[in-house]
């Protein structure tokens, strides 16, 4: 067996859209969707709003994780999507789940890592 790369997404969102940074629940239902449409497996997951607004929330999943904390008073969010390519390659789903991300959060700019781990 040979171990196949896959992709990391780092992502950096600045946004005018300020109230899908306050709580996670709206970010939560869409990963939750993301996730079941990629019949990925969750096997933990922390989300946690902040007194004063934003959120933290993380989903540790048999394919690797996902990330993601806000800060509404700089109107920032930053992310991180990663899935191993152990039976899969799961690129096209990395790319999916970061273009959701992007067109929930509307950037008013975007700073992208790609890294293959």
């Amino acid at each position: 067996m040979t171990y196949s790369k896959g992709l990391h997404i780092l992502a950096e969102i600045d946004t005018t859209a300020i109230e899908a940074l306050t709580d996670y629940a709206a970010a939560k239902q869409l990963l939750q969707k993301l996730i079941e449409k990629h019949r990925l497996t969750i096997v933990g997951e922390v989300f946690a709003n902040f007194e004063g607004g934003g959120f933290t929330g993380v989903y540790c999943l048999t394919e690797s994780h996902i990330s993601i904390h806000t800060w509404p008073e700089f109107g920032r969010v930053t992310y991180d999507v990663f899935l191993s390519n152990f039976r899969n390659n799961n690129e096209a789903i990395v790319r999916d789940f970061h273009q959701e991300l992007v067109a929930f959060f509307q950037p008013t700019a975007l700073n992208l890592n790609e890294l293959y781990r």
